[in-house]
């Protein structure tokens, strides 16, 4: 006869395995928004939510929409994943979703897809209802449209815009800087690791954006310095390896000259080596700063070097040898030697 210890053993190993056969409740998810960075955050998410839930996808582009949809299920078929559906409209992506995730292009775009979802007459009345929006915008158009939807009782805007780009979303390593209430970190950051690898909470709905902004601003200065000194430091007959060398172990190290040297052969997996194609899109450089120059007026912070430095950007953008080139190519327009 057993002990009695070891009946309550088995009667517990009997209710956990209960318990962990129980089904999941399915979750409807809305996505928005499939531009370079989007779509792969969609194929992401959509590999690694459950068989059991769904995801309605949209994009004014509809031939990018039809293409995920079409990769996914010729990946998917026997080896799970969510369901995907394409929609006709920002509304149908939005209905009977538990969370919309939104990555859009400029704070316009924002505000008018948000319009169209409050405005929607499907829409049912869902206080929470999670809409993360991984756009990089500004922070009173953040705010002002979180304030629309909390009046309109359909759920909690919270704000993610991410770091790592193009490759950080194929590769699912991207950094989110979380905007949102304390409450509701644990379950967001859950979803948004289904995209990325680290979710940094900043603070209360909108800090996010501030963060990603004030960190592009510093990146933005950074790369046009970078770019002055490795310029500067070669015409006085520097070796460029050598030089970077020494920024790199001295003062002067920061991300534009350790991973993103604007000067080839010196970073292997730089852009510069590549002509500057990939990478971040001097354009993109040039709508952060802009943002966050638009940021720093409306909080009355003062700002030296920002004014002079998108006029470096919007003047190189604007140069053919330098249009749509990663922003490293500052250091082209500079007249760097190649």
């Amino acid at each position: 006869m057993r002990s009695h210890s070891a009946a309550w053993a088995v009667l517990r190993s009997t209710q956990r395995r209960t318990f962990s056969s129980t089904t999941r409740r399915l979750d409807n998810y809305g996505f928005i928004g499939l531009g370079q960075m989007g779509y792969q955050m969609a194929k992401n998410l959509q590999a690694k939510l459950g068989p059991t839930d769904s995801i309605r996808i949209y994009d004014i582009n509809k031939a990018a929409a039809d293409k995920l949809a079409g990769e996914v299920h010729a990946a998917s078929a026997g080896a799970g994943g969510a369901s995907v559906e394409v929609v006709q409209s920002v509304g149908d992506a939005a209905l009977n979703a538990d969370t919309v995730i939104t990555v859009l292009p400029e704070p316009s775009h924002v505000k008018g897809v948000f319009s169209e979802i409050l405005s929607s007459p499907s829409l049912e009345r869902n206080p929470s209802r999670f809409f993360i929006d991984c756009s990089t915008i500004d922070p009173s158009s953040s705010r002002e449209v979180a304030k629309q939807v909390s009046a309109a009782g359909q759920g909690e805007f919270v704000d993610a815009p991410m770091s790592g780009g193009v490759v950080g979303a194929t590769a699912g390593t991207l950094t989110f800087m979380l905007g949102a209430p304390e409450n509701h970190v644990d379950k967001l950051e859950k979803i948004l690791l289904h995209m990325g690898k680290r979710v940094l909470h900043c603070g209360p709905q909108g800090t996010g954006l501030s963060a990603k902004l004030a960190n592009n601003y510093l990146l933005a200065i950074n790369n046009i310095a970078t770019a002055e000194a490795m310029n500067l430091g070669i015409k006085w007959g520097l070796d460029p390896k050598t030089l970077a060398n020494i920024i790199n172990v001295s003062t002067g190290k920061c991300w534009p000259s350790e991973v993103n040297n604007p000067v080839a052969g010196v970073v292997e997996t730089a852009p510069a080596n590549r002509d500057y194609s990939g990478g971040f899109g001097i354009s993109l450089m040039k709508k952060d700063l802009k943002l966050a120059i638009q940021a720093a007026n409306e909080a009355d912070a003062r700002l030296e070097l920002g004014d002079r430095a998108r006029d470096v950007y919007e003047t190189a953008e604007k140069v053919e040898q330098c249009k749509g080139r990663d922003f490293s190519v500052i250091y082209r327009y500079l007249g760097g030697k190649e």
